[in-house]
């Protein structure tokens, strides 16, 4: 959270600051080109009208020509920024100063009102600087004001009239100074308290979208026209990385959550039921709200994997089945004892005939079945919490064969390794996945004794196109499954040969299960049968390389 923060933390001058301090220095600089302009144009086409000029023409076209010269050579110090601000904005007022004195002499002092042209100069400069240069300014003017007036007496000591004119002028640049510079403060002050609430908002926007984005649950926003206005990577990869473009439908992204959005719409008891965005893909489970209290509210879509909460549902079940194999096992091991080594010392007596022989036989074969099928409940009840892992399928794999081959008495040729990308990783419980592999394995080859070719077993893995998740195939060449036995496959003590126990696969679905991933059974490429397994959401993965 820090990092999204401080990302977006501002710096004390930056472009947008710089731009907002020129920007007016540049308007100020068209006023001055406006006014020297005008007046150079009506005093060269002799269009002047009084007072204008009224005293000295020649000092009013020479003080308009240089004026509007200073606002040309401005003009290009500003676009430059060249020399430093202050400099400009202090010598640029000055300029103002010298220059509306002059054409205020030159058209017959004070009494003229040329003098007011300074207003717009002294409040524009007080505006865009700080601290008590805005004084400076109404002082400059009123000076110029006062040196002017008194010139003009010394050089016709007739004239006596104008002081007190002056001295009003005067008063009002400081009058004018202080209430810009006031408002200015207040509106700078403004404008950085917006810049930092603006800040603060930003912040808030992205460290939302951050959580949004990175949240497990899926989030999608609907507006009332049904368009998708927001949807995070879960949602997405929940619902099969739909088409999401600009104001996409939501029947677009999945008609079944848009047919479940109408019906709770229109139904105030209304039910969720699971969806299943692709006949291979896990069910998701959501939930509506409404965002506003509108006639036409937008909804907000909350969708849950059902893998995560089948975990939940898989570790309360394996409480129980602990609870209850922790009671019955004694209650079974004692009696099962007694008929097993009763049946061995049958099994030795010197007496027994053939047919009694094959008896004690099956005795001991079903006490071993028997206790069998209590290993395999209770190592499932005591089984530890999955801890999974990121690791690279295609050394594990290797891995596991060459320890698994040497114990069933097979060559490593036995078994093909397919890996696409070669460094492809998948999250797992290591010792889980090994115990599942051997189970499948062991299965797969027992079902394909009569297959004389090589190899009998080929393990694929790869990413799934449609899901982008990491999967692996178990492949054998046996007869395959039914679809009778197919749907039946991963219940507990379901069995298609007469000595198994029918929890193997159970087991193997549980161990899955509990590390957030799935199994299906799918029909061989040339026969036989695979079972696939579907790793975790590949993005929850890569978080945690």
């Amino acid at each position: 959270m820090d990092s999204v923060v401080s990302g977006l933390s501002p710096h004390p001058k930056t472009e947008d600051q710089a731009k907002n301090t020129w920007k007016p220095l540049a308007l100020l600089n068209v006023y001055r080109l406006s006014i020297s302009g005008v007046f150079l144009l009506l005093s060269v086409s002799d269009n002047l009208f009084a007072p204008l000029a009224s005293l000295n023409p020649d000092l009013f076209l020479g003080a308009s020509a240089g004026y509007f010269t200073f606002g040309v050579l401005f003009a290009l110090l500003v676009r430059w920024r060249m020399p430093d601000f202050e400099i400009q904005v202090r010598a640029g007022v000055f300029t103002d100063v010298v220059f509306i004195c002059l054409l205020m002499h030159a058209s017959g002092g004070v009494e003229s009102g040329v003098g007011m042209l300074m207003f717009v100069s002294v409040a524009g400069g007080s505006i865009i600087t700080a601290g008590r240069t805005a004084m400076w300014f109404a002082a400059s003017a009123t000076i110029g004001i006062l040196i002017e007036q008194l010139y003009r007496h010394l050089s016709a000591p007739t004239t006596t009239g104008g002081y007190a004119q002056a001295g009003l002028l005067g008063l009002s640049f400081f009058t004018a100074a202080v209430l810009a510079h006031v408002l200015a403060r207040r509106i700078r002050e403004t404008e950085d308290l917006a810049h930092k609430r603006g800040i603060d908002l930003a912040n808030m926007a992205e460290l939302t979208e951050h959580i949004i984005q990175r949240m497990q649950t899926g989030i999608l926003v609907v507006d009332p026209d049904n368009h998708v206005r927001l949807i995070n990577e879960s949602a997405w990869y929940m619902l099969g990385m739909p088409a999401v473009g600009d104001r996409a439908l939501l029947n677009e992204v999945s008609a079944e959550l848009a047919l479940q959005v109408q019906a709770w719409q229109n139904t105030n008891d209304f039910t969720s039921l699971p969806i299943r965005p692709r006949p291979d893909h896990a069910p998701v489970a959501a939930r509506f709200a409404r965002i506003s209290q509108d006639a036409r509210p937008g909804v907000l879509i909350f969708l849950e994997d059902t893998a995560a909460m089948a975990q939940q549902a898989q570790q309360l079940k394996l409480a129980s089945l602990g609870r209850l194999t922790a009671s019955i096992a004694h209650e079974i091991r004692n009696p099962l004892g007694a008929i097993s080594h009763a049946g061995q010392l049958l099994d030795e007596s010197p007496h027994l005939d053939q047919s009694d022989q094959r008896l004690t036989r099956i005795i001991s074969d079903q006490s071993e079945r028997v206790n069998d099928i209590v290993e395999n409940v209770l190592s499932l009840s005591r089984r530890d919490r999955s801890k999974p892992e990121v690791f690279e399928i295609g050394g594990f794999l290797h891995q596991f064969v060459d320890e698994f081959a040497p114990v069933h008495n097979l060559d490593s040729s036995q078994f093909a390794i397919e890996v696409e990308p070669a460094n492809l990783k998948v999250q797992f419980d290591r010792s889980q996945l090994q115990q599942i592999l051997a189970n499948l394995c062991e299965n797969g080859l027992r079902h394909s004794l009569n297959y004389s070719g090589s190899p009998r077993m080929v393990l694929h893995a790869g990413i799934a196109p449609e899901f982008r998740r990491p999967y692996l195939d178990v492949i054998d060449h046996g007869p395959g499954l039914s679809e009778e036995a197919a749907e039946h496959l991963f219940e507990p003590f379901f069995t298609t040969e007469a000595t198994g126990t029918g929890l193997g696969l159970y087991i193997s679905r549980e161990l899955i299960e509990s590390n957030q991933a799935t199994i299906n059974y799918l029909a061989g490429p040339k026969g036989g049968s695979c079972f696939r397994i579907r790793f975790q959401d590949p993005r929850k993965h890569i978080d945690q390389l």
